[in-house]
């Protein structure tokens, strides 16, 4: 009996390191609600994203001052909020990056015009739970808070190149009352630089 005493004990540990780690999987998943998170954007302002719900819906989009995948993006991420904030679309940016500053998030943002908001994540809290690799990433959350795509913004980083506009597609066929399109595409960019370990 004695020698399968450590063998029990291998399992034992097994079964309680891999229930302790499901803790911290994703909580975030298509067709299922989103979790509220409350962050500050650069000027020390909080946001929560229930706050944005009284829209008809959110995009989240997780974003890099640094990157230079992101910054291909600027410019269109600018134009969909320009696009999709009259018709009633909330835009949340959150910058999860250890190394991008506070400041240089302002200086980013304010450079580029970007009128929403973006929000920092300390720790990389929010994109674990997301579980959000690159830069960009979007997470497009209908007005009950449920998760509806994730994925890309469109399939190429030279918008010359661009075939096929996936979250104006998305946003679109919502607007309308349509299914949609797309349920999730493969984001593709810097990946997000998560505190040590």
């Amino acid at each position: 009996m004695r020698r399968f005493l450590p063998i029990l004990l291998i399992f034992t540990l097994l079964f309680i390191s891999e229930a302790v780690a499901g803790e911290d999987r994703p909580v975030v998943k298509l067709d299922e609600k989103v979790p509220n998170f409350t962050l500050k954007d650069y000027s020390g302002k909080e946001h929560s994203l229930y706050d944005y719900l009284k829209s008809k819906a959110v995009v989240v989009m997780f974003i890099a001052t640094q990157c230079p995948v992101s910054n291909a993006y600027n410019e269109r991420m600018v134009d969909l909020y320009k696009s999709y904030t009259p018709k009633d679309i909330a835009f949340l940016a959150i910058n999860s990056n250890k190394q991008e500053s506070i400041e240089e998030i302002a200086q980013h943002s304010k450079k580029h015009g970007f009128e929403f908001p973006v929000l920092k994540d300390w720790k990389n809290v929010i994109a674990d739970k997301f579980d959000a690799l690159v830069t960009p990433e979007i997470y497009f959350i209908d007005s009950t808070g449920v998760l509806r795509y994730h994925g890309r913004i469109d399939d190429a980083r030279n918008p010359a190149k661009v075939t096929q506009h996936d979250l104006r597609d998305v946003l679109n066929a919502y607007l309308e009352g349509k299914p949609l399109p797309k349920r999730e595409t493969r984001p593709f960019g810097c990946t997000i630089k998560r505190i040590d370990q």
